[in-house]
């Protein structure tokens, strides 16, 4: 019995001489041995086990090809895990949800989970390969995420058939279920990382805007929701008639009449995301391309006020004179505003209705701005920006609607001399609602009503202000015996 601590106290000490030997090898094999080699080794030393073993192992990355786009399989994989794992796994990681109500619980990396499925037991591994070589010293190395799942042969034809249909399957009705809508912006190309795996971020999209309590004529509201009803509904009848499952919106109309509180209710009324492109923030057409294919389905891409954003003014317009003067003028302007920004009007319209747009599906590509006569009518017509939606001054309906949502009221005795007023005085929602909110807690509804009425009543004195002073300039020009141009009675008036 007294050699028993010295026999035990010897094998630990083999052994750990054993594993430190080893581990030294290892490290002299990893120091000096060729890359090239060890990985020859690895791949058929990996081939000879694989041989005698009775197990199948399938890999689903999260990029294929030239990582341009997350595998949709991957993402279903991700998804039914989510489930399975937050019920067996020991190490996750947690997100936040739908509506950020509630936390998704998914497998945290290299966590191992078991599933079953008709008596056939699989294990899922969620994994990542570091990639050997690392592009510049101050970034991180390159990672590639994947999941592993392996099964016995003998079950081959069914997890390759059903299971992996069940999986998929079941994960996208998940994704649906946990999706939570965000709002994405482009950064300028330069601050791209190589290690970056998209060119979007995001934040939660949490905009309260619907058409219920949007400013619009009710005629003009009930068309644009059947026109998008009917499009989300149309992925058949796309496919039918060979065109990409997109269209194109164009918004326009003077500032502050809701040409974007109307992207947000398009975007909550379908349940898509928002992609709000900057322009100016893309170096050139590849990068705008690239921009484009990273972009999900059911999704809103938007620019907003794309008469600023680059030189895309009626450039195949030919004019002269001081037309051409002040074009060349304002082109300048925007190029200097757009800085090194080499996107070009055929590479945008490429983006609109060439062959990368039909990557992907159900997206709405919307344009904004307040001078649609600016823009060039190749960008705009029918086929690229299929519906045309002039968003114009706030007449009395839309009145009643701000008036509903700012003081909850649907009439008032105040309202027809409010009725009289806007026949006469073009004034914007925006306008309308700043007039109507409550600036105190002492505030009630008629207060809000009058402040209305005084403001209505000043653009009414200012409008014919401006005409009477039109038409003493036109009175003058008469006497003078000269012609004045439309700019020059507005140059007089103004003065």
């Amino acid at each position: 019995m007294e050699m028993v601590p010295s026999t035990m106290t010897e094998m630990w000490t083999t052994m750990g001489s054993t594993i430190a030997s080893f581990m030294f090898i290892w490290a002299i094999i990893r120091q000096y041995c060729p890359y090239e080699l060890r990985r020859y080794f690895e791949k058929y030393t990996h081939t000879i086990m694989t041989y005698f073993s009775p197990y199948i192992k399938i890999s689903i990355h999260e990029f294929t090809g030239d990582r341009l786009k997350r595998s949709e399989a991957y993402v279903a994989v991700e998804a039914y895990l989510s489930v399975n794992s937050s019920k067996t796994a020991k190490r996750l990681k947690a997100e936040m949800g739908k509506d950020s109500n509630n936390l998704v619980l998914s497998m945290d990396e290299y966590e191992k989970v078991t599933d079953e499925f008709r008596a056939a037991k699989v294990w899922w591994v969620a994994s990542k390969v570091v990639s050997a070589t690392r592009p510049m010293a101050y970034y991180p190395e390159q990672e590639k995420r994947y999941y592993r799942l392996t099964f016995h042969k003998r079950y081959r034809e069914m997890i390759t058939g059903a299971y992996l249909e069940h999986v998929v399957k079941e994960g996208k009705e998940i994704k649906v279920r946990n999706r939570q809508r965000k709002l994405y912006t482009n950064s300028p190309g330069y601050k791209w990382p190589s290690y970056k795996q998209t060119m979007w971020s995001h934040i939660v999209f949490e905009h309260p805007a619907t058409f219920g309590t949007m400013a619009l004529e009710p005629d003009k509201k009930k068309e644009i929701i059947e026109d998008l009803v009917t499009f989300s509904e149309s992925k058949e009848f796309y496919a039918r008639i060979g065109k990409a499952w997109k269209r194109g919106y164009l918004l326009y109309g003077p500032p502050g009449t809701g040409k974007s509180t109307m992207i947000a209710a398009m975007a909550n009324l379908l349940n898509y995301d928002v992609y709000d492109l900057e322009l100016t923030a893309v170096k050139d057409n590849t990068e705008l391309r690239k921009l484009l294919i990273e972009t999900t389905s059911k999704s809103i891409i938007v620019i907003e006020d794309i008469d600023c954003s680059l030189d895309l003014t009626g450039q195949r317009k030919k004019k002269g004179g001081k037309a051409m003067a002040d074009d060349e003028k304002e082109r300048k302007e925007v190029k200097e505003e757009s800085g090194n920004s080499k996107v070009t009007l055929s590479g945008l319209l490429n983006f609109i209705d060439g062959l990368w747009s039909a990557c992907g599906g159900e997206r709405l590509i919307v344009f904004t701005t307040n001078y649609v006569e600016k823009l060039d009518p190749a960008l705009i017509r029918r086929g690229r920006m299929d519906k045309h939606i002039e968003l114009s001054y706030c007449g009395f309906e839309g009145f009643k609607v701000l008036a509903k949502n700012y003081l909850n009221l649907e009439t008032h005795p105040l309202f027809d001399a409010i009725d009289g007023l806007m026949k006469e005085v073009k004034i914007t929602p925006a306008d309308v609602a700043e007039n109507l909110m409550p600036k105190s807690p002492l505030d009630d509804a008629e207060k809000c009503l009058w402040s209305l009425i005084q403001a209505l009543e000043e653009a009414k004195e200012e409008a014919e202000a401006e005409a009477a002073a039109a038409k003493k300039v036109v009175e003058q020009s008469q006497d003078g015996g000269g012609v004045c141009s439309e700019n020059c009675l507005a140059e007089k008036a103004s003065e």
